[in-house]
């Protein structure tokens, strides 16, 4: 089982969320945090992740997972709404780059991520993901606004305590202004193949990409294991 299926199968399952991408960090400027619970020399992973509840009305989430030294379980430590996230940073627009940020109401996230190829991965599907969501928030909201127009009544009299009916289109009207779309979450210095011009294509190609670059990965660490086994046997 890979590390991104098992980060959905213990934390996000379970509260009857699903997984949509995950990706292996570390901080650009590492903070020091002394109250965190960590393992044997302080060490541990961080994952970012993007998931959305199976319930309707669906909320996407940014979660911050972290897995401490010597441990196989995996810990949540913080999690946002999208509403919250005001900005991501692909801080190159011109080639691909392992570092990106995440701005979110009152903290800014810098990052690198395990590789470039993991970095577009995030970016692609958290840039779909919140289009599909923001497009969604604003239809939903316009239809209240719309059936709230359309449930105003309209009434005529002749005293003069009763609203004549040219009040009524100025309530309306007055409505229509208040109504103000939600603010959705900015994507800056990201590569076009990553946002207006993302296709299916990008995505599977990055998800190859990464699909190489973790057999590579472990490839390397059971070759640099191999030596040690052989020195016990000699021993």
């Amino acid at each position: 089982m890979s590390i991104q299926s098992a980060i959905n199968k213990e934390l996000f399952t379970p509260r009857d969320e699903r997984m949509l991408v995950a990706v292996e960090v570390s901080r650009r400027r590492r903070k020091r945090m002394s109250f965190l619970p960590t393992g044997a020399g302080g060490d541990y992973n961080t994952f970012i992740c993007v998931s959305v509840t199976n319930t309707r009305p669906h909320q996407l989430l940014i979660t911050k997972v972290k897995q401490f030294g010597g441990s196989s379980t995996f810990t949540k430590r913080t999690q946002w709404t999208v509403e919250k996230l005001r900005q991501v940073n692909g801080i190159n627009p011109n080639k691909d780059c392992p570092e990106f940020d995440l701005v979110f109401d009152g903290a800014v996230d810098q990052w690198v991520a395990s590789s470039s190829a993991e970095k577009c991965l995030f970016v692609q599907i958290l840039y779909h993901a919140c289009k599909t969501y923001w497009e969604g928030k604003v239809g939903s909201l316009g239809k209240v606004v719309r059936q709230r127009s359309q449930s105003a009544p309209l009434e005529v009299g002749a005293g003069p305590s009763v609203p004549s009916p040219v009040s009524a289109p100025r309530t309306l009207q007055s409505r229509r202004k208040s109504y103000v779309p939600p603010r959705q979450t900015e994507f800056i210095n990201c590569q076009p193949k990553l946002t207006a011009e993302a296709c299916t294509m990008n995505l599977v190609i990055f998800r190859c990409k990464v699909f190489m670059n973790r057999l590579k990965n472990r490839m390397v660490a059971n070759k640099s294991r191999s030596p040690a086994r052989g020195k016990d046997v000699i021993k």
